[in-house]
């Protein structure tokens, strides 16, 4: 049993004195040639105007904030024409669809969980859009449980999580539509999979837990007005929902006071039902945690952790003992066990002492498993409930480790391993005896044995050892001729791990290079490693990762000439900042749904709890300063010569709006006076990313791997073998 928060992202800035436009904005019907290969739509300039501790900032594509303009669509539509029309010009592309289609193509199942009677578990036949659920019952019968590829002709409405009541009759299921986070929750008999109620609409960032079979507690926003895909969302608030009652009647256990006010609110119900667990949140990091005994109606809410400066959630409990996990006086974690009668800090002792490396836990079985990540490489250890260590479990390699764990009275448990070079391989555990066998062999057409992954240090701008994982077929000559694509994140405490990805198998498999740099501002080493990469320290990431590109020419991996950039997000920022930077380190970039305008990316959505990692250019002179220094939207030079860029979004993205990438993508195609295209390409009906289609999904990495081959001078891909 494990509690996280299902943040992901926020944001909310709000920009000092704002002019108005004095003019209406069109996409203008003239086209403006860039180069000999590209016509751009002519992106209209406006003359809005904001002003931040006496300096006036220009935001002429403001504008294009607005998601439900018939201008902004427009632009959208032109913009796909020029790109589409670009892409589809690659000589390789459609052959690069097809092998990642044969690719992706193979049987994918999941670990198998139990509810009630039966026994479930996911399975994609190969191509489907969506992984249907099954269940197998006690005579081994099985059978399709709910096909979210059904929900939607065009397979944009996704499942996005299932929960069962505790005897598991009753299942509540959500659906994300067109990839927005925005949420309904089905209630179905899980016998008969009759819908017993009108779904509850209009929840966000929320779980479904359980109190028995009585109802369940989830989390959402009133709707804001204007767009409800940009709109700012800033009061999170906690309900209960009975089963048979209107959801108009749900009742707010927390959040609906002023006092109450959080960005971020979570429940969470012990597996013994005695316990309601409330996670509040202002930010990405740092949380508030309150605790109220179930078994009495009138029982008080008492603060378990009154403050945010730390992060501290539960594990588990046994009678009245809580086992939490915790940050608190302890930046790798630690897990403290305290009485729930009285369950303050001062109370807790140390259960599983913090370590040299980062600890995350999980449990099942009767068991804590505590999850190091040793150079971002795991390590788990098995304890008992008494606090003795039984194990260190022998894992089978040097990879990553996930969802080890499950309900007190499994008898067994599942966990995946995987790494770059190794597809995730789902295994059997035995508590007892701590020995692992393999349950669901990857059935991926890769051939491990042919490439090698191998982890290398490399010295950062200010002398700081960073993290790289590099990956590519064996026997590589490096001279500095092979495509190399270099990713990276460096955000929000984020860990990235070694996982296998078929996109990036084909990417290996073409002959390239896959390099993924642990920057500071993840997670990798613990609190201090995070906030080394937070607000004003910030440009330590960008450091890290043009470190990282200098690291890759300088080995002979590539050259600056067949090197591309990559990241999501948080990641998306990262590359933005650092092709405007550097523009010379790297000849592609690619940055994802990103985070592009840093003076009002909180404004937007629920994005001011992004200001942990970020700051807001609010804060004070100095902070936005600093912003504005490095927001790749306000430092797109004219007259640069800038890589080429493939800009990725969709337009129904309601984590990070799209206008971040719009307005990015406008500033590049006026300035940038090089020869290298500087495109967007928008998948429509589509949002961050979580729930996309597999079509929708191996389209665009067709066009991200061919874009980037084709402007790194790749004449056919027979050259790379």
């Amino acid at each position: 049993m494990r509690f996280m928060i299902t943040l992901a992202s926020v944001a909310v800035l709000a920009a000092c004195s704002p002019q108005q436009e004095t003019s209406t904005p069109e996409v203008a019907e003239k086209t403006t040639t860039v180069n000999t290969q590209i016509t751009y739509p002519t992106t209209f300039r406006g003359n809005v105007t904001d002003e931040y501790f006496g300096t006036v900032v220009a935001d002429p594509y403001r504008w294009l904030e607005d998601d439900r303009s018939e201008e902004t669509e427009e632009w959208v539509k032109k913009q796909n024409e020029v790109t589409f029309d670009y892409l589809e010009q690659i000589p390789y592309r459609q052959e690069i669809e097809e092998r990642l289609t044969a690719m992706w193509n193979y049987e994918k199942i999941s670990a198998p969980f139990k509810e009630g009677n039966y026994t479930y578990f996911y399975k994609n036949d190969g191509l489907q859009n969506q992984s249907v659920l099954y269940r197998t019952d006690a005579e081994g019968n099985t059978e399709v449980f709910l096909d979210p590829n059904t929900f939607s002709e065009d397979g944009t409405t996704s499942l996005a999580s299932i929960s069962f009541s505790k005897d598991g009759s009753i299942a509540a299921y959500s659906i994300s539509e067109g990839g927005s986070d925005w949420r309904k929750i089905i209630i179905i008999d899980a016998e008969t999979k009759e819908q017993l109620e009108p779904a509850l609409v209009d929840v966000k960032f929320s779980g479904i837990s359980w109190f028995g079979n009585d109802g369940f507690y989830y989390s959402s926003y009133d709707k804001p007005e204007g767009s409800e895909l940009s709109a700012k969302t800033d009061q999170h608030k906690l309900y209960y929902h009975k089963l048979g009652t209107e959801q108009a009647n749900d009742p707010v256990i927390f959040g609906g006071t002023e006092a109450e006010k959080h960005r971020y609110v979570q429940g969470f119900v012990s597996e013994d039902d005695n316990y309601l667990y409330i996670s509040a949140a202002i930010s990405t990091s740092g949380n508030k945690l309150f605790l109220k005994d179930l078994s009495s109606s009138d029982s008080e809410l008492v603060a378990v952790q009154g403050h945010t400066d730390a992060d501290t959630f539960p594990l588990d409990n046994k009678g009245s003992t809580l086992y939490l996990v915790t940050d608190l006086d302890a930046p790798n974690k630690r897990v403290v066990t305290v009485d729930a009668s009285n369950p303050s800090p001062e109370n807790w002792q140390d259960f599983i002492a913090e370590t040299d490396n980062v600890l995350s836990a999980g449990t099942g079985a009767g068991y804590i498993f505590a999850e190091y990540m040793v150079d971002a490489i795991s390590k788990v250890e098995q304890y008992d409930y008494d606090g003795n260590k039984v194990r260190d479990v022998e894992l089978p390699g040097v990879g990553s480790v996930g969802g080890l764990g499950g309900k007190a009275d499994a008898e067994e448990l599942y966990y995946t391993f995987t790494n770059y070079n190794t597809p995730s391989t789902i295994y059997k555990f035995a508590p007892e005896t701590g020995e692992s066998a393999v349950y669901e062999k990857s059935k991926a057409d890769f051939d491990s044995d042919a490439y090698v992954s191998k982890q290398v240090f490399y010295t950062s701008k200010d002398g700081t050892e960073v993290p790289m994982i590099i990956t590519h077929k064996k026997g590589l000559e490096l001279n500095g001729t092979t495509p190399t694509i270099l990713y990276g994140y460096g955000g929000f405490n984020v860990s990235l791990t070694p996982s296998f990805s078929i996109t990036n198998a084909l990417w290996l498999e073409m002959g390239g290079v896959y390099a993924v740099a642990n920057l500071r501002g993840g997670g990798e080493y613990g609190k201090a490693w995070h906030d080394a990469g937070t607000k004003m320290q910030k440009q330590n990431v960008f450091d890290d990762f043009i470190a990282a590109g200098e690291y890759l020419i300088e080995q002979g991996y590539t050259s600056r000439e067949r090197l591309a950039v990559r990241g999501g997000s948080n990641g998306g920022l990262l590359v933005g900042a650092v092709m405007t930077q550097r523009p010379d380190l790297m000849q592609v970039a690619l940055p994802a749904v990103g985070v592009l305008d840093m003076l009002r990316y909180h404004t937007f959505t629920a994005g001011a709890g992004w200001a942990y990692d970020y700051g807001t250019a609010e804060d004070s002179k100095e902070m936005f300063e600093y912003l504005y220094g490095y927001s790749p939207v306000h430092n797109v030079e004219q007259g640069e010569n800038y890589p080429a860029t493939l800009i990725t979004t969709g337009d129904h993205d309601d984590r990070v709006v799209p206008a971040h990438s719009f307005k990015f993508a406008a500033e590049l195609q006026a300035k940038n006076t090089g020869p290298n295209p500087q495109l967007i390409r928008i998948e429509t009906n589509a949002g961050h990313g979580a729930g996309t289609p597999v079509s929708k999904t191996i389209e665009q990495y067709a066009d991200i791997y061919g874009f980037t081959l084709y402007n790194m001078g790749v004449k056919d891909l027979a050259e790379l073998k």
